[in-house]
């Protein structure tokens, strides 16, 4: 298996590199809370190290699970410790109830990190639709993709994969904007037509 590096040390951080440990990753844990990164991985246990904020990632991928507001100042902090890397941005975009994207259209925060990282590094939009809680669960979910660079897709697809997950690519990098646009919708269905935040969004492909 590969190894990971995990950006962040919230609650979608925590859910990836479990699952990544679980599929017998080795997974690097960077934040700027040295500590909090140190216990969780005490946490997840043999597979999980603990990285240097700032300094280059070991992971070939590297999840980069900020938030929106705080996602491009660290990409731009890291500046060339990127390149060459695939970055996967997991973020959501949508404003504070949840009723509307803050980045305007023709646009996403997939694409505004892209414009922020090396040349040679490549973003690919995935996991945003997917709630934390319910990726901890061992259950089969369905996890959308986009991206670019073929190669960087391939690549995410596979890590996905690995994580006893079903990757399904949907376009370009221009379709973040409607892959972030998921996010207000599944809010609304947790909160009105399901109403339980225990929901996940699949495709089904008639066999």
């Amino acid at each position: 298996m590969s190894s990971i590096s995990v950006i962040g040390l919230g609650g979608m951080a925590h859910a990836i590199a479990a699952r990544a440990v679980a599929g017998g990753h080795s997974v690097e844990l960077i934040g700027r809370d040295p500590a909090k990164a140190k216990g969780l991985a005490a946490e997840l246990g043999v597979g999980a190290t603990v990285g240097t904020f700032g300094t280059v990632p070991v992971g070939d991928i590297v999840v980069l699970a900020v938030p929106y507001a705080g996602a491009v100042p660290v990409v731009a902090q890291y500046g060339d410790a990127l390149a060459g890397k695939v970055v996967i941005d997991i973020s959501n975009t949508f404003n504070a109830d949840a009723t509307a994207l803050v980045v305007p259209d023709g646009t996403s925060g997939a694409q505004e990190i892209a414009k922020a990282i090396p040349a040679s590094a490549h973003v690919v939009k995935a996991f945003n639709t997917v709630f934390g809680h319910v990726l901890v669960q061992e259950r089969p979910l369905d996890v959308f993709f986009a991206g670019d660079d073929a190669q960087s897709k391939a690549s995410v697809s596979a890590f996905i994969e690995s994580l006893g997950l079903r990757p399904l690519d949907v376009g370009g990098l221009e379709m973040a904007h409607w892959l972030e646009g998921v996010g207000p919708l599944l809010m609304g269905l947790a909160r009105h037509g399901a109403g339980t935040f225990d929901v996940a969004l699949g495709v089904d492909i008639p066999g």
